[in-house]
C-alpha cells in the first residue's frame, strides 16, 4: 500500500498499520461471497483471497473485549510542533493528530495484508480488480453529527492526489483512473488496466476521510499547508486541548459512531490521550520519573540499562516490562545520499562503512543489547541467505541483463565485524583507506581525501538535537573514524525544526534515517520506499535509490499469483537492496522496552506486529486507585 504517513514524529508509533504487508495467504471459504459474473462482495479484503475473521465476527482474536474504559494514557514527545494537520508537506505536525480520522477499511495486526471494514460495511470488486465499490454504513458520523458520505470519502481522495505528498499523490495519480460518489452510500474507484493489480485496494480503502464541508467552508484550509485548526473527523478521538510545544490531550468521543463495530471491540479504551512535549530525552526521562507522563517506549540502551534504578520503579509503582515484537526491524541506519556525486562509486560508500565500529558501539554505547542487521526482512524466511539458489536463482536469471552477475555468484551483502575493545578497529580504517585510494580520493593537502578536482570527500551528517544520547554520541564517534582516515566529515546538531526541513529537502549527505520499512509482502509501498519513479522527491527514500535491478524485482513481485512465489520475490528483493549498499545498518532491538506506571494492562495475547498500547491496553481501576492513595500519581 502507498504510505499516507505524516511528518516526522517523535513517538515510537506504527501510524497506519499494515501500510506496507498486503495479503499473501491462501484463499479461505470463509472470506468472501462471490457473486455473479466474477464479482466478490466481501466484509473485508486480502489479495489472495484469504479473511482470518468471518463476516459475524465477534471482535479480534488479540483483544480483550472485556476491557474497562477510562483513565488517562499520558505519553511523551520531544522537541517541537507547529501543526495540528498531520498531512501537511511544511512544518511539524503534533503527534497523534491521526487518531481523529476514520478509514474505510483497517488491517488487523494478526494477519499480514488482511483489512476489515469501518466506515465501509462491505466492498466489491470484479475479478480483474478493474474497480471497487465501496458501500459505507449509513450509521457514520463525524464528530459535528453530519453523516460521513460518498462525497466526502471521493472529496479526501482528491485532496491527496491534489495537495498530499508528491511521492504519493504521483503513485495514486497513476494507479486510480475515476473516483465517484454512486449515491450518498456508495463509493466506486476504477483503476488504471496499465498498472498492477497489488496495492490499488488497499491504498483507496486505507486513505482517511475528512469533512468535505468543512474544507469547503473556508477556502484557505488545505491539507499540504500546516495549521493549528482540525479538521472535521470520524475517528474514535477527537482534539481537546493543546498547549504549543507543551502538551496536546485528545479526548474519546462518547458519541463516536463506531465504538461497537467488532473491529472497535475492546479497543479505544482511554478517556484520554495526552502527549507531554519536552525539550530533549534527558528532560523526558525525567519527566517519567516525575510523574508527567506514565508510559514510556524506550528506544535508549543506555538508559534502558543504566537509568531504571530509582525509587518508583523499586517500590513497584512503576514496570519494566519487555515485550517481543514480532515484526521484522525496521532498516534504520546511517543513509548515503545517492543523489550527491561523491557516493557514486559503490566502493567509496563501502569504504565509509567499515569506518563505522557496531561492535563498540554496542559494547560502550548500547550496552550489548543491540542485535547486528543485515537485513531488510531480519529473522523472517523472507530473509535472503549465501548465495541465490533453486526458485530464486531462476527468477533473477529470468530478469535478464538488469541482473549484475556478481549478485548471482556472490553470497547476500552481510555487515563487516569489528573490533569491539576500541573505536578505531586499524584493520578495517587500513581496508577503507585502500579502497578510497583505489577509488580516486588519495590523502591530499592537510591530510584531506580530494578527487583529481581537488573536491575534498565531504560528509555532512545532520542529526536532531531530541536524538536519544546513545544514537547521537553514535554518529559523533562515526565521524571521528572517518576523520581519522582523511574523509572531511562534520556531525552538525540542529533542532528538530531544522531537522525535519533539512530531511525534506535532502539538505545533507548522510543521515540517521529510520524512514525505510521492512516488508512482509509486495505492494506499492515498496516502489515508494525503493522504487525510481519517486525516488528524487519520496519522503521515504531518503538516500534516493533509483535502481533498475531493484524496479524490475519489485515489478516481478507484483505479478506473482501464490504465497510461495511471493516470498521468494521478496527474498530476491532483500538480496537487492543489500546489494545496492545505500544504508550502513546500525542494529535493532528485539523486544519492546516499556516501562509505565503499575496501572496499564494488555491482552495475554498481543499480537505479532504491534504492541498496541495506544488502542489494546487499558487502565484496572484498583491499580490506579492505590497508586493514587500513593500519592504516586499526579
Amino acid at each position: 500500500m502507498i504510505s499516507l504517513m505524516p511528518a516526522a514524529r517523535d513517538l515510537k508509533v506504527r501510524p497506519l498499520a499494515g501500510i506496507f504487508g498486503l495479503c499473501a495467504v491462501l484463499l479461505s471459504p470463509q472470506a468472501a461471497l462471490a457473486l455473479d459474473e466474477g464479482v466478490t462482495r466481501s466484509h473485508g479484503y486480502s489479495y489472495f483471497g484469504n479473511l482470518d475473521y468471518p463476516a459475524d465476527y465477534p471482535h479480534l482474536n488479540y483483544v480483550n473485549p472485556d476491557a474497562p474504559k477510562g483513565g488517562e494514557l499520558s505519553l511523551a514527545a520531544s522537541g517541537t510542533f507547529d501543526s495540528l494537520n498531520p498531512y501537511s508537506r511544511k512544518g511539524r505536525a503534533g503527534a497523534l493528530t491521526t487518531l481523529q480520522y476514520d478509514r474505510l477499511f483497517e488491517s488487523s495486526d494478526d494477519g499480514v495484508g488482511q483489512y476489515y471494514g469501518v466506515l465501509a460495511e462491505s466492498l466489491e470488486y470484479d475479478e480483474g480488480r478493474n474497480y471497487v465499490i465501496f458501500h459505507l454504513r449509513p450509521e457514520a458520523t463525524f464528530w459535528d453529527g453530519t453523516p460521513v458520505t460518498a462525497e466526502d470519502v471521493v472529496y479526501s481522495h482528491r485532496l491527496f492526489i491534489e495537495q498530499g505528498l508528491p511521492s504519493y499523490a504521483q503513485a495514486v495519480g497513476r494507479m486510480v483512473t475515476g473516483a465517484e460518489a454512486l449515491d450518498d452510500h456508495t463509493v466506486k474507484f476504477t483503476f488504471n488496466p496499465e498498472v498492477t493489480r497489488r496495492s490499488l485496494i488497499e491504498t483507496v480503502g486505507s486513505t482517511p476521510v475528512f469533512s468535505k464541508a468543512w474544507f469547503e467552508a473556508d477556502e484557505s484550509r488545505r491539507l499540504d499547508e500546516p495549521r493549528l485548526e482540525v479538521a472535521v473527523g470520524s475517528g474514535p478521538y477527537k482534539l481537546d486541548s493543546y498547549d504549543i510545544n507543551r502538551r496536546i490531550v485528545y479526548k474519546r468521543r462518547d458519541d463516536y459512531w463506531g465504538k461497537d463495530l467488532p473491529f472497535n471491540v475492546g479497543r479505544n479504551n482511554f478517556d484520554t490521550i495526552r502527549v507531554e512535549y519536552f525539550a530533549d530525552q534527558t528532560a523526558a526521562f525525567e519527566g517519567f520519573k516525575a510523574g508527567e507522563y506514565t508510559l514510556r517506549i524506550e528506544s535508549d540502551p543506555k538508559l534502558w540499562a543504566t537509568a531504571y534504578d530509582f525509587p518508583k520503579l523499586n517500590e513497584g509503582v512503576i514496570v519494566r516490562d519487555e515485550i517481543p515484537d514480532g515484526s521484522p526491524p525496521t532498516p534504520s541506519g546511517f543513509v548515503f545520499n545517492l543523489g550527491k556525486p561523491q557516493f557514486s562509486d559503490k566502493n567509496v560508500r563501502k569504504a565509509l562503512a567499515l569506518a563505522f565500529n557496531f561492535e563498540w558501539a554496542n559494547e560502550s554505547l548500547l550496552f550489548g543489547l543491540n542485535s547486528p542487521r543485515n537485513s531488510f526482512t531480519q529473522g523472517t524466511p523472507l530473509e535472503a541467505q549465501g548465495l541465490p539458489e533453486g526458485d530464486e536463482l531462476a527468477f533473477l536469471q529470468a530478469l535478464g541483463e538488469v541482473v549484475p552477475e556478481d549478485l548471482l555468484s556472490e553470497p547476500a551483502v552481510t555487515v563487516h565485524e569489528s573490533n569491539p575493545a576500541r573505536l578505531n578497529d586499524r584493520r578495517n580504517l587500513r581496508k577503507a583507506a585502500k579502497l578510497l585510494d583505489e577509488a580516486g580520493w588519495p590523502v591530499g593537502d592537510g591530510n584531506v581525501r580530494r578527487n583529481a578536482e581537488g573536491q575534498t570527500l565531504k560528509v555532512d551528517f545532520p542529526y536532531p538535537s531530541n536524538l536519544p544520547t546513545s544514537t547521537a554520541t553514535m554518529i559523533e564517534t562515526y565521524v571521528q573514524n572517518l576523520q581519522a582516515i582523511g574523509v572531511d566529515a562534520t556531525a552538525e546538531k540542529v533542532d528538530p525544526a531544522q531537522y525535519t526541513l533539512r530531511s525534506r529537502e535532502r539538505d545533507y549527505d548522510m543521515v540517521y534515517s529510520t524512514r525505510y520499512g521492512s516488508f512482509l509482502s509486495t505492494g506499492g509501498g515498496l516502489s515508494q520506499m525503493y522504487g525510481s519513479e519517486e525516488a528524487a522527491f519520496s519522503l521515504f527514500n531518503p538516500a534516493g535509490l533509483a535502481s533498475p535491478l531493484v524496479d524490475a524485482i519489485i515489478e516481478a513481485s507484483f505479478d506473482t499469483d501464490n504465497q510461495a512465489d511471493q516470498d521468494m520475490a521478496l527474498k530476491a528483493l532483500d538480496r537487492a537492496l543489500r546489494y545496492e549498499f545505500f544504508v550502513i545498518p546500525v542494529g535493532y532491538i528485539a523486544d519492546h522496552w516499556v516501562a509505565y506506571y503499575d496501572m496499564y494492562e494488555y491482552p495475554e495475547n498481543l499480537p505479532p506486529y504491534s504492541l498496541g498500547y495506544l488502542d489494546l491496553w487499558w487502565i484496572n481501576p484498583e491499580k490506579e486507585a492505590a497508586l493514587k492513595a500513593k500519592g504516586a500519581l499526579r
